[in-house]
């Protein structure tokens, strides 16, 4: 019985529990799902919310672009009922314009109308004074034609020819004219250096010690440098200076540059005064191929020959009449650009003639030809245009002019040769005296150099020792001297040097 209490009271405890148990979980999802709804109930509200405020946001944009869109389109309402306006008064215009013009028309018309008539009646008027005429003059209006019209030819001969006559001498006034003002023109656009070429150059030292050195043993290092180059040297009393003495620019160069090397270098002899020499020749030669090729770059001529480059190059180292020739050369150029521009001509073309117009005066050889047809003939050898060619040649009337290059060539040539100061007759005469002077000697056999100095009172000439004996110097200074007196003309006297050395010349190897 105790037990059957026992396991009533433990069951009906296990249901209690149970259902305790069942109470509170029932409390608690209660809760639980209370929550849940509130939660549920924020998160929805939320999201009315946003979803509200996206609706607005989007609402607003949406009334933006309308309402930007209806201004675009008022605009356009606008500009059309504006166009439509300016249309309509276009028409109005039109129509009020066509209604003028017809009337005019109509105005016209009428007035035609009237001229006929006039002119018909102006007609019959003429026919009846033509009747008239002829009955008094008792010509036919054909015959009366026919003398009217020989009268007016003659006339109108004479008046043609007095008038051809009134344009053919202003044309001559204003040709005169405007070649003055063309070649004025020229002359002013062109800047112009006055370059008068001096006979001797003054070759600075640092002290006077060198002078010694230079003359050495009894003159012989002054007389090898004399004989090498060709260059009367004055070793005198004035300080800190040698004067180097010579009509050719050449010579004097290589003298100078020599001195130069030979003072720096320190030896100074005559073996070695002779390698210096020969040396400054060949970087001469480069100096006056480098001065060609810079001369035809600055002037802007180009596809030159190489020859014709080394002349132009060789033109720094001649004067004209004491004029500068590769400056005489450079100005000519100028000025026939400038010119040839002035006349509507090629510049370029002008330029390459006046720039080779004078290159017969530097060949390496020297025929007897005038040196516009030695000029010429270089250019043609050389392969340049035949109107360059012509231009060079005829630029003294030595061959007839086939272009307008070669009178503009020749009127710039004048126009640079004419200015003040730019020429000396003296000096041209001068120099060609003393090259006559050498080649007078140089024409002798055996005769390997002549040099002209002290101003062409003394003639230098140096003979191979193996071509002419002591003996036959001496005679060979006398028939120089007699020849010299008889083809030439000279102030004062002129002293002959005949100088034969001889050398024995071997190698150690």
């Amino acid at each position: 019985m105790s037990i059957i209490i026992a396991i009533v009271t433990f069951i009906l405890g296990g249901m209690l529990a149970w259902l305790v148990m069942r109470f509170l979980l029932k409390s608690k999802y209660k809760n639980i799902l209370a929550e849940a709804e509130k939660e549920a109930e924020v998160m929805k509200k939320n999201k009315l919310l946003e979803v509200k405020e996206k609706f607005l946001h989007l609402k607003a944009d949406l009334e933006k672009q309308v309402s930007q869109r209806n201004a675009k389109i008022q605009s356009v309402e606008a500009k059309l009922k504006q166009r439509e306006l300016t249309i309509n008064q276009r028409q109005e215009d039109l129509q009020r314009k066509n209604s003028e013009v017809e009337a005019v028309k109509e105005n016209l018309s009428n007035q035609i109308e009237l001229i006929e008539k006039k002119k018909q009646e102006l007609d019959r008027i003429h026919q009846r004074e033509v009747e008239h005429l002829e009955a008094i003059s008792g010509l036919s209006a054909e015959d009366a034609k026919e003398r009217l019209i020989e009268s007016l030819k003659d006339e109108a001969k004479t008046d043609a020819a007095s008038y051809i006559n009134e344009i053919i001498e202003e044309a001559k006034l204003s040709a005169n004219k405007e070649a003055k003002k063309i070649v004025i023109q020229s002359i002013q656009r062109v800047a112009t250096e006055t370059a008068i070429e001096n006979s001797i150059t003054v070759f600075h030292i640092d002290s006077d010690e060198i002078k010694g050195r230079i003359i050495g043993r009894e003159g012989r290092n002054i007389r090898a440098l004399e004989a090498a180059t060709g260059i009367e040297i004055v070793v005198d009393d004035t300080p800190e200076a040698i004067v180097l003495s010579g009509f050719d620019p050449v010579r004097r160069e290589i003298a100078r540059l020599a001195l130069h090397q030979l003072v720096q270098d320190g030896r100074i002899h005559p073996a070695r005064i002779e390698e210096v020499v020969n040396k400054v020749r060949k970087q001469v030669e480069e100096e006056i191929i480098e001065t060609g090729k810079r001369t035809a770059i600055d002037m802007g001529v180009h596809g030159l020959h190489p020859e014709l480059i080394r002349l132009i190059g060789k033109m720094k180292y001649r004067s004209s009449y004491g004029q500068n020739l590769l400056q005489h050369a450079r100005e000519t150029a100028n000025l026939c650009a400038v010119m040839a521009s002035e006349l509507g001509l090629n510049p370029k073309k002008a330029k390459r003639a006046g720039l080779l117009h004078d290159i017969g005066k530097v060949p390496d050889d020297e025929p007897e030809l005038p040196h516009a047809i030695l000029g010429m003939k270089l250019c043609e050898k050389y392969k340049e245009k035949p109107d360059i060619c012509n231009a060079v040649g005829a630029h003294h009337d030595e061959t007839e002019m086939q272009t307008l290059l070669a009178p503009i060539v020749q009127v710039c040539d004048a126009i640079s040769g004419a200015r003040p100061g730019a020429r000396r007759e003296i000096v041209e005469a001068y120099i060609k005296r003393l090259n006559d002077l050498e080649q007078l000697a140089l024409a002798y056999p055996g005769v390997v150099k002549t040099y002209a100095i002290q101003a062409g009172r003394e003639l230098r000439v140096i003979v191979g020792a193996d071509k002419i004996d002591d003996k036959d110097t001496e005679s060979l200074s006398n028939e120089i001297a007699k020849k010299i007196q008889d083809e030439m003309t000279y102030p004062g006297q002129v002293k002959i040097t005949v100088i034969r050395e001889t050398r024995a010349v071997s190698y150690a190897k």
